[in-house]
Protein backbone atom coordinates (compact mmCIF):
# COMPACT_ATOMS: atom_id res chain seq x y z
CA UNK A 1 0.00 0.00 0.00
CA UNK A 2 1.29 3.39 -0.76
CA UNK A 3 1.41 5.61 1.97
CA UNK A 4 1.65 9.25 2.50
CA UNK A 5 2.07 10.64 6.03
CA UNK A 6 1.79 14.02 7.40
CA UNK A 7 0.61 16.55 10.25
CA UNK A 8 -2.43 18.26 10.28
CA UNK A 9 -2.31 22.01 10.76
CA UNK A 10 -6.23 22.78 11.34
CA UNK A 11 -6.77 20.29 14.01
CA UNK A 12 -5.37 19.12 17.29
CA UNK A 13 -1.38 19.13 17.39
CA UNK A 14 -1.55 15.65 19.23
CA UNK A 15 -3.34 14.28 15.87
CA UNK A 16 -1.29 12.78 12.87
CA UNK A 17 -3.17 11.81 10.25
CA UNK A 18 -2.04 9.18 7.55
CA UNK A 19 -3.48 8.89 4.07
CA UNK A 20 -3.29 5.08 3.02
CA UNK A 21 -4.21 3.21 -0.07
CA UNK A 22 -6.80 0.85 1.55
CA UNK A 23 -9.67 0.74 -0.71
CA UNK A 24 -9.03 -1.09 -3.89
CA UNK A 25 -12.05 -0.28 -6.50
CA UNK A 26 -13.30 -2.72 -9.17
CA UNK A 27 -11.00 -1.44 -11.94
CA UNK A 28 -8.20 -1.78 -9.88
CA UNK A 29 -7.22 1.00 -8.67
CA UNK A 30 -6.21 2.15 -5.06
CA UNK A 31 -7.98 4.65 -3.40
CA UNK A 32 -6.97 6.37 -0.01
CA UNK A 33 -8.67 7.46 2.65
CA UNK A 34 -7.71 9.33 6.12
CA UNK A 35 -6.80 7.61 9.55
CA UNK A 36 -6.25 9.48 12.47
CA UNK A 37 -4.10 7.12 15.01
CA UNK A 38 -5.49 6.88 18.78
CA UNK A 39 -5.06 5.58 22.08
CA UNK A 40 -7.33 4.58 24.68
CA UNK A 41 -10.98 3.41 24.80
CA UNK A 42 -12.46 6.92 24.17
CA UNK A 43 -15.07 7.99 21.23
CA UNK A 44 -17.05 10.35 19.14
CA UNK A 45 -19.74 11.41 17.36
CA UNK A 46 -19.27 11.21 13.49
CA UNK A 47 -21.28 10.81 10.33
CA UNK A 48 -21.10 8.64 7.25
CA UNK A 49 -21.80 9.94 3.94
CA UNK A 50 -24.09 6.69 2.21
CA UNK A 51 -26.06 6.88 -0.78
CA UNK A 52 -28.77 4.39 -0.54
CA UNK A 53 -28.02 1.53 -3.27
CA UNK A 54 -31.78 0.79 -3.50
CA UNK A 55 -35.22 2.19 -2.36
CA UNK A 56 -35.35 1.38 1.69
CA UNK A 57 -36.80 2.15 4.61
CA UNK A 58 -35.40 4.60 6.95
CA UNK A 59 -36.19 1.63 9.33
CA UNK A 60 -33.66 -0.54 7.35
CA UNK A 61 -30.88 2.08 6.27
CA UNK A 62 -31.21 2.70 10.20
CA UNK A 63 -30.68 -1.10 10.83
CA UNK A 64 -27.65 -1.49 8.34
CA UNK A 65 -25.44 1.16 10.51
CA UNK A 66 -26.81 -0.31 13.78
CA UNK A 67 -28.79 3.19 14.63
CA UNK A 68 -31.65 4.58 15.73
CA UNK A 69 -33.81 5.64 12.45
CA UNK A 70 -35.39 8.68 14.68
CA UNK A 71 -31.53 9.34 14.88
CA UNK A 72 -30.60 8.99 11.38
CA UNK A 73 -33.88 11.20 10.55
CA UNK A 74 -32.46 13.92 12.75
CA UNK A 75 -29.03 13.81 11.42
CA UNK A 76 -30.61 14.69 8.31
CA UNK A 77 -32.89 17.25 9.56
CA UNK A 78 -35.62 15.18 8.72
CA UNK A 79 -38.86 14.85 10.35
CA UNK A 80 -38.61 12.55 13.06
CA UNK A 81 -41.37 13.14 14.91
CA UNK A 82 -43.96 12.27 12.34
CA UNK A 83 -46.18 9.18 12.71
CA UNK A 84 -44.51 6.52 10.87
CA UNK A 85 -41.41 8.17 9.84
CA UNK A 86 -39.23 5.28 10.70
CA UNK A 87 -41.17 3.45 7.65
CA UNK A 88 -41.32 5.85 5.03
CA UNK A 89 -39.12 4.84 2.11
CA UNK A 90 -35.88 6.37 1.03
CA UNK A 91 -35.51 6.39 -2.84
CA UNK A 92 -32.45 4.97 -4.43
CA UNK A 93 -29.48 7.08 -4.92
CA UNK A 94 -29.96 9.81 -2.28
CA UNK A 95 -27.11 10.51 -0.17
CA UNK A 96 -27.65 10.70 3.65
CA UNK A 97 -25.60 11.57 6.64
CA UNK A 98 -25.53 8.76 9.05
CA UNK A 99 -24.48 8.87 12.98
CA UNK A 100 -21.78 7.08 14.17
CA UNK A 101 -19.67 6.25 17.57
CA UNK A 102 -16.38 7.12 16.19
CA UNK A 103 -14.47 4.19 18.17
CA UNK A 104 -10.15 3.94 18.87
CA UNK A 105 -9.35 0.09 17.67
CA UNK A 106 -6.34 -1.04 17.19
CA UNK A 107 -4.72 2.23 17.16
CA UNK A 108 -6.60 4.30 14.58
CA UNK A 109 -10.19 5.83 14.63
CA UNK A 110 -12.92 3.82 12.92
CA UNK A 111 -16.21 2.52 13.46
CA UNK A 112 -16.45 -1.17 14.68
CA UNK A 113 -20.32 -2.11 15.74
CA UNK A 114 -21.53 -2.76 12.46
CA UNK A 115 -22.61 -6.52 11.87
CA UNK A 116 -24.03 -7.28 8.58
CA UNK A 117 -25.81 -10.84 8.07
CA UNK A 118 -24.69 -12.10 4.78
CA UNK A 119 -27.42 -12.59 2.32
CA UNK A 120 -27.53 -15.27 -0.57
CA UNK A 121 -24.96 -14.38 -3.68
CA UNK A 122 -23.52 -11.83 -1.75
CA UNK A 123 -19.82 -11.38 -1.98
CA UNK A 124 -17.27 -9.17 -0.42
CA UNK A 125 -16.89 -7.01 -3.44
CA UNK A 126 -20.60 -6.29 -3.79
CA UNK A 127 -21.05 -6.06 0.14
CA UNK A 128 -18.01 -3.27 0.03
CA UNK A 129 -18.79 -2.04 -3.30
CA UNK A 130 -22.83 -2.23 -3.37
CA UNK A 131 -24.36 -2.43 0.33
CA UNK A 132 -21.95 -0.20 1.62
CA UNK A 133 -20.89 1.86 -1.21
CA UNK A 134 -17.13 2.20 -0.82
CA UNK A 135 -17.18 3.24 2.78
CA UNK A 136 -15.69 -0.15 3.30
CA UNK A 137 -13.60 -1.89 1.10
CA UNK A 138 -13.38 -5.77 0.51
CA UNK A 139 -9.80 -6.19 2.00
CA UNK A 140 -11.00 -4.18 4.92
CA UNK A 141 -13.91 -6.18 5.18
CA UNK A 142 -12.02 -9.50 4.66
CA UNK A 143 -9.16 -8.49 7.01
CA UNK A 144 -11.83 -7.52 9.47
CA UNK A 145 -13.48 -11.36 9.69
CA UNK A 146 -10.45 -13.59 8.75
CA UNK A 147 -11.30 -13.81 5.16
CA UNK A 148 -8.22 -12.35 3.60
CA UNK A 149 -7.72 -14.96 1.39
CA UNK A 150 -10.98 -14.84 0.39
CA UNK A 151 -11.92 -14.43 -3.63
CA UNK A 152 -13.59 -11.11 -3.35
CA UNK A 153 -16.09 -12.07 -6.07
CA UNK A 154 -16.94 -15.69 -4.36
CA UNK A 155 -19.81 -16.10 -2.94
CA UNK A 156 -19.68 -16.02 0.84
CA UNK A 157 -21.82 -18.12 3.23
CA UNK A 158 -25.64 -17.30 3.45
CA UNK A 159 -26.59 -15.97 7.33
CA UNK A 160 -22.49 -15.17 8.46
CA UNK A 161 -21.87 -12.38 10.20
CA UNK A 162 -19.36 -9.65 8.94
CA UNK A 163 -17.64 -7.01 10.95
CA UNK A 164 -18.18 -4.33 8.83
CA UNK A 165 -15.10 -2.00 9.23
CA UNK A 166 -16.27 1.88 8.65
CA UNK A 167 -13.77 4.96 8.41
CA UNK A 168 -14.37 7.77 10.51
CA UNK A 169 -11.92 10.54 13.01
CA UNK A 170 -12.28 12.79 15.58
CA UNK A 171 -9.84 15.26 15.85
CA UNK A 172 -11.10 16.06 19.36
CA UNK A 173 -14.43 17.16 17.57
CA UNK A 174 -12.76 20.69 16.69
CA UNK A 175 -11.63 22.35 13.55
CA UNK A 176 -9.34 25.39 13.38
CA UNK A 177 -9.77 25.26 17.39
CA UNK A 178 -13.61 25.55 16.66
CA UNK A 179 -16.48 22.76 17.51
CA UNK A 180 -17.05 20.31 14.17
CA UNK A 181 -17.92 17.06 13.32
CA UNK A 182 -16.52 15.10 10.84
CA UNK A 183 -18.10 13.48 8.01
CA UNK A 184 -16.63 10.88 6.11
CA UNK A 185 -17.45 11.49 2.37
CA UNK A 186 -16.69 8.74 -0.46
CA UNK A 187 -15.77 10.86 -3.71
CA UNK A 188 -17.78 10.06 -6.45
CA UNK A 189 -17.09 10.35 -9.96
CA UNK A 190 -16.98 14.28 -11.76
CA UNK A 191 -16.12 15.10 -7.92
CA UNK A 192 -13.50 18.07 -7.37
CA UNK A 193 -12.74 19.36 -4.45
CA UNK A 194 -13.41 22.57 -4.84
CA UNK A 195 -16.95 21.42 -5.73
CA UNK A 196 -16.57 19.81 -2.17
CA UNK A 197 -15.46 22.58 -0.36
CA UNK A 198 -18.23 24.66 -1.76
CA UNK A 199 -21.31 22.20 -1.13
CA UNK A 200 -19.90 21.95 2.58
CA UNK A 201 -19.19 25.38 3.31
CA UNK A 202 -15.53 24.67 3.87
CA UNK A 203 -12.56 25.50 2.07
CA UNK A 204 -9.98 23.83 -0.10
CA UNK A 205 -7.26 24.75 2.31
CA UNK A 206 -9.19 22.91 4.93
CA UNK A 207 -9.72 20.19 3.32
CA UNK A 208 -6.59 19.34 2.93
CA UNK A 209 -5.21 20.03 6.11
CA UNK A 210 -7.36 17.64 7.62
CA UNK A 211 -6.88 15.15 4.87
CA UNK A 212 -2.94 15.58 4.67
CA UNK A 213 -3.58 16.17 0.76
CA UNK A 214 -0.33 17.28 -0.91
CA UNK A 215 -2.61 18.82 -3.53
CA UNK A 216 -6.03 19.57 -3.98
CA UNK A 217 -6.80 16.63 -6.24
CA UNK A 218 -8.97 13.75 -4.71
CA UNK A 219 -9.69 10.36 -7.05
CA UNK A 220 -13.39 8.35 -6.96
CA UNK A 221 -13.40 5.96 -4.31
CA UNK A 222 -11.16 8.12 -2.38
CA UNK A 223 -12.83 8.74 1.29
CA UNK A 224 -12.15 12.27 2.82
CA UNK A 225 -12.86 13.72 6.08
CA UNK A 226 -14.90 16.54 5.91
CA UNK A 227 -15.65 18.68 8.82
CA UNK A 228 -18.94 19.93 9.38
CA UNK A 229 -19.42 23.10 12.00
CA UNK A 230 -21.21 22.25 14.98
CA UNK A 231 -22.52 23.21 18.34
CA UNK A 232 -20.53 21.28 21.68
CA UNK A 233 -22.10 20.91 24.51
CA UNK A 234 -20.45 21.41 28.03
CA UNK A 235 -22.18 18.40 29.80
CA UNK A 236 -20.14 17.08 32.78
CA UNK A 237 -17.92 13.61 32.11
CA UNK A 238 -20.62 11.93 34.65
CA UNK A 239 -23.40 12.55 31.48
CA UNK A 240 -24.08 9.48 29.87
CA UNK A 241 -24.09 12.36 26.68
CA UNK A 242 -20.84 13.75 27.81
CA UNK A 243 -19.55 15.57 24.62
CA UNK A 244 -22.53 15.71 22.53
CA UNK A 245 -22.14 17.90 19.68
CA UNK A 246 -24.29 18.03 16.79
CA UNK A 247 -23.79 19.29 13.36
CA UNK A 248 -25.00 22.76 11.94
CA UNK A 249 -28.83 23.03 10.66
CA UNK A 250 -29.49 19.47 12.13
CA UNK A 251 -30.72 17.85 15.34
CA UNK A 252 -29.56 15.10 17.56
CA UNK A 253 -31.78 13.06 20.35
CA UNK A 254 -30.53 12.31 23.65
CA UNK A 255 -32.05 11.13 26.93
CA UNK A 256 -33.45 8.05 25.96
CA UNK A 257 -35.13 10.22 23.22
CA UNK A 258 -37.15 12.42 25.39
CA UNK A 259 -34.57 15.52 24.73
CA UNK A 260 -33.74 17.24 21.27
CA UNK A 261 -30.87 19.06 20.74
CA UNK A 262 -30.34 21.24 17.93
CA UNK A 263 -27.56 23.47 16.03
CA UNK A 264 -28.22 26.71 14.05
CA UNK A 265 -29.23 28.80 12.16
CA UNK A 266 -28.57 31.94 13.58
CA UNK A 267 -26.30 30.64 15.66
CA UNK A 268 -23.69 27.92 16.66
CA UNK A 269 -24.94 27.24 20.18
CA UNK A 270 -25.85 24.06 21.40
CA UNK A 271 -30.40 24.17 22.13
CA UNK A 272 -32.06 21.90 23.62
CA UNK A 273 -35.93 20.93 24.43
CA UNK A 274 -38.02 18.57 25.05
CA UNK A 275 -38.43 15.62 22.37
CA UNK A 276 -42.33 14.72 21.64
CA UNK A 277 -41.23 10.97 20.70
CA UNK A 278 -42.25 9.06 23.53
CA UNK A 279 -44.69 9.59 26.33
CA UNK A 280 -42.77 8.15 29.57
CA UNK A 281 -40.35 10.97 29.93
CA UNK A 282 -39.43 12.70 33.25
CA UNK A 283 -40.87 15.99 34.03
CA UNK A 284 -38.91 18.90 32.26
CA UNK A 285 -39.76 21.58 34.45
CA UNK A 286 -36.88 23.09 36.18
CA UNK A 287 -37.10 23.22 40.36
CA UNK A 288 -39.21 25.83 42.11
CA UNK A 289 -39.95 27.59 39.02
CA UNK A 290 -42.64 27.49 36.31
CA UNK A 291 -40.48 27.31 33.24
CA UNK A 292 -39.88 24.00 31.39
CA UNK A 293 -36.79 22.79 29.65
CA UNK A 294 -36.46 25.15 26.60
CA UNK A 295 -38.76 27.76 27.51
CA UNK A 296 -38.05 30.98 28.40
CA UNK A 297 -39.62 33.72 30.70
CA UNK A 298 -39.78 37.34 29.98
CA UNK A 299 -40.42 40.07 32.34
CA UNK A 300 -40.37 44.02 31.59
CA UNK A 301 -39.37 46.72 33.54
CA UNK A 302 -37.79 49.97 33.39
CA UNK A 303 -34.30 48.74 33.60
CA UNK A 304 -34.61 46.27 31.04
CA UNK A 305 -35.90 42.51 30.61
CA UNK A 306 -35.91 40.47 33.31
CA UNK A 307 -35.19 36.37 31.50
CA UNK A 308 -35.51 33.56 33.13
CA UNK A 309 -34.69 30.04 31.05
CA UNK A 310 -34.41 26.19 31.53
CA UNK A 311 -31.20 24.78 30.14
CA UNK A 312 -30.71 21.39 29.36
CA UNK A 313 -27.60 20.24 31.53
CA UNK A 314 -26.74 15.99 30.78
CA UNK A 315 -28.47 12.96 31.31
CA UNK A 316 -26.96 11.66 34.50
CA UNK A 317 -27.86 9.16 36.09
CA UNK A 318 -31.14 8.40 34.68
CA UNK A 319 -32.06 11.97 35.38
CA UNK A 320 -32.27 15.12 33.15
CA UNK A 321 -30.32 17.53 34.82
CA UNK A 322 -31.77 20.85 34.23
CA UNK A 323 -30.51 24.53 35.39
CA UNK A 324 -32.43 27.82 35.77
CA UNK A 325 -31.02 30.99 34.91
CA UNK A 326 -31.89 34.00 35.37
CA UNK A 327 -30.49 37.52 34.08
CA UNK A 328 -31.32 41.03 33.03
CA UNK A 329 -30.95 42.08 29.43
CA UNK A 330 -31.48 45.76 27.65
CA UNK A 331 -34.69 43.85 25.99
CA UNK A 332 -36.75 40.97 25.98
CA UNK A 333 -35.63 38.27 23.54
CA UNK A 334 -37.49 37.27 20.51
CA UNK A 335 -38.28 34.12 19.14
CA UNK A 336 -35.91 30.90 18.58
CA UNK A 337 -35.01 29.68 15.16
CA UNK A 338 -34.99 26.38 14.71
CA UNK A 339 -32.99 24.04 11.69
CA UNK A 340 -35.55 23.53 8.76
CA UNK A 341 -36.96 20.32 9.46
CA UNK A 342 -38.04 18.47 6.15
CA UNK A 343 -40.30 15.58 5.19
CA UNK A 344 -37.96 12.43 4.28
CA UNK A 345 -37.78 12.42 0.19
CA UNK A 346 -40.05 10.59 -2.14
CA UNK A 347 -37.72 11.04 -5.01
CA UNK A 348 -34.08 12.30 -6.10
CA UNK A 349 -32.12 13.34 -9.13
CA UNK A 350 -29.65 10.69 -9.86
CA UNK A 351 -27.89 12.72 -11.72
CA UNK A 352 -26.58 14.81 -8.54
CA UNK A 353 -25.04 13.51 -5.14
CA UNK A 354 -25.16 15.78 -2.38
CA UNK A 355 -27.81 16.89 -0.10
CA UNK A 356 -28.91 20.28 -0.44
CA UNK A 357 -26.40 22.31 2.07
CA UNK A 358 -26.87 23.64 5.14
CA UNK A 359 -26.69 27.60 5.16
CA UNK A 360 -23.72 28.78 7.57
CA UNK A 361 -25.41 29.86 10.53
CA UNK A 362 -25.67 34.20 10.34
CA UNK A 363 -24.48 36.67 13.34
CA UNK A 364 -27.13 36.24 16.15
CA UNK A 365 -29.71 38.90 16.11
CA UNK A 366 -30.11 41.15 19.36
CA UNK A 367 -32.23 39.79 22.05
CA UNK A 368 -32.60 36.57 20.03
CA UNK A 369 -34.04 33.80 22.60
CA UNK A 370 -35.37 30.59 23.86
CA UNK A 371 -39.21 30.27 22.63
CA UNK A 372 -42.10 28.00 24.16
CA UNK A 373 -40.43 24.41 23.59
CA UNK A 374 -42.80 23.05 20.73
CA UNK A 375 -41.21 21.23 17.68
CA UNK A 376 -40.35 23.12 14.20
CA UNK A 377 -43.08 22.81 11.80
CA UNK A 378 -41.43 20.53 9.17
CA UNK A 379 -41.80 20.86 5.25
CA UNK A 380 -43.45 18.27 3.06
CA UNK A 381 -41.67 16.55 1.05
CA UNK A 382 -41.50 15.52 -2.87
CA UNK A 383 -38.99 15.37 -5.11
CA UNK A 384 -35.87 15.98 -3.70
CA UNK A 385 -33.17 17.89 -6.10
CA UNK A 386 -29.52 17.70 -5.58
CA UNK A 387 -27.32 20.59 -6.64
CA UNK A 388 -25.40 19.20 -9.45
CA UNK A 389 -21.87 18.60 -9.41
CA UNK A 390 -20.43 19.70 -12.65
CA UNK A 391 -18.40 16.86 -14.85
CA UNK A 392 -16.42 18.70 -16.85
CA UNK A 393 -12.69 18.47 -16.24
CA UNK A 394 -10.61 21.48 -16.42
CA UNK A 395 -12.84 24.14 -16.53
CA UNK A 396 -12.39 27.36 -14.43
CA UNK A 397 -12.28 26.65 -10.50
CA UNK A 398 -11.88 22.45 -11.09
CA UNK A 399 -9.32 20.49 -10.21
CA UNK A 400 -8.73 17.34 -12.58
CA UNK A 401 -8.57 14.02 -11.34
CA UNK A 402 -5.04 11.92 -10.76
CA UNK A 403 -3.87 10.84 -13.36
CA UNK A 404 -4.60 7.33 -12.09
CA UNK A 405 -8.06 7.26 -12.38
CA UNK A 406 -8.28 7.95 -16.08
CA UNK A 407 -10.97 5.00 -16.70
CA UNK A 408 -14.25 6.38 -14.97
CA UNK A 409 -16.24 4.05 -17.43
CA UNK A 410 -14.59 1.24 -16.51
CA UNK A 411 -15.19 1.94 -12.51
CA UNK A 412 -18.81 2.72 -13.06
CA UNK A 413 -19.35 -0.75 -15.53
CA UNK A 414 -17.39 -2.24 -13.02
CA UNK A 415 -19.91 -0.80 -10.12
CA UNK A 416 -23.23 -1.39 -12.39
CA UNK A 417 -22.26 -5.13 -12.26
CA UNK A 418 -21.98 -5.37 -8.92
CA UNK A 419 -25.08 -3.57 -8.12
CA UNK A 420 -26.84 -6.00 -11.12
CA UNK A 421 -25.33 -9.09 -9.06
CA UNK A 422 -26.47 -7.96 -6.02
CA UNK A 423 -30.05 -7.62 -7.37
CA UNK A 424 -30.39 -10.75 -8.53
CA UNK A 425 -30.80 -12.17 -4.92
Amino acid sequence: MAEVSGSVAAVAAVAVVMVVAIVVLPCGVEAKTTIEPCSGSDSCQALLGYTLYADMKVSEVAALFGTDPAALLAANALDFAAPGAAHRILPMGLFVRVPTRCACADGVRKSVSVRYAVRPADTLATVADGVFAGLASSDQIGNANGLAAVDPDAPLDSGQTLVIPLPCVCFNSSDSNLPAVYLSYVVQIGDTVPVIAAIYETTVTDIMNVNAMGSPVAAPGDILAIPLPACASTFPKSASDHGLIVANGTYVLTAGNCVQCSCGPGSLNLYCTPASLTGSCPSMQCSNNNVLLGNVSTHPTSAGCNVSSCSYGGFVNGTITRSLNIGLQPRCPGPHQFPLLMDPPTTVNHDSTFLPPLSAPAPAEAGEAIPPPSSPVPVKGGSFTLPKVSTENGSAGSVSEAPSMNKPHQMLSSFITCLLLYSRM
